[in-house]
């Protein structure tokens, strides 16, 4: 990865693609591209205040878990071509708010042929109970993270070379 920050609270990635914005922007907003490079699957509507979920299967994208897990989403922001951010982590029958959940954005900058990529999880206090579990929070997106990135860049290469034939 281009850029790695890990803050007390948050797990920051960049990185280069080379595509425009308006592809990366499909790449994290719609469920059948999603599901190549996050999760096994997506269900989201990407208008703000919309409820959906990502699903990660045993043996998929979700590694060697025994079952699925599946968590809900809340879009909170929706800017075409430049920011989509969701909520998430959030306990089962809450709305997800700033006090019980994590917050995703990714902020999408045109540069020259290509898009920087940022994307920052924040919040994590307010999903973790204490300095163990945030630990192992934070090392595990920081990871999470790293890993779906590298994916993304492979499947939007792939995509565009497809496009190209």
């Amino acid at each position: 990865m281009e850029g790695a920050t890990l803050a007390a609270d948050s797990v920051e990635r960049e990185i280069l693609i080379e595509a425009s914005p308006e592809v990366v922007w499909r790449v994290i907003t719609e469920p059948e591209q999603i599901s190549r490079w996050f999760s096994d699957e997506a269900r989201i509507d990407g208008r703000p205040g919309r409820d959906g979920t990502l699903t990660w299967r045993p043996g998929g994208r979700g590694g060697d878990r025994e079952l699925d897990l599946v968590v809900p989403i809340r879009v909170v922001e929706a800017e075409p071509f430049r920011r989509f951010s969701f909520r998430w982590n959030h306990p089962e029958g809450a709305g997800p708010d700033q006090s019980n959940s994590a917050l995703v954005e990714f902020s999408l900058v045109e540069e020259a042929d290509c898009t920087r990529l940022r994307v920052l999880e924040s919040g994590i206090d307010a999903v973790t109970h204490d300095a163990e579990g945030k630990a192992r929070y934070l090392e595990s997106h920081e990871q999470g993270w790293e890993r779906h990135l590298g994916e993304m860049l492979d499947y939007v290469a792939s995509k565009l070379r497809g496009a190209t034939r």
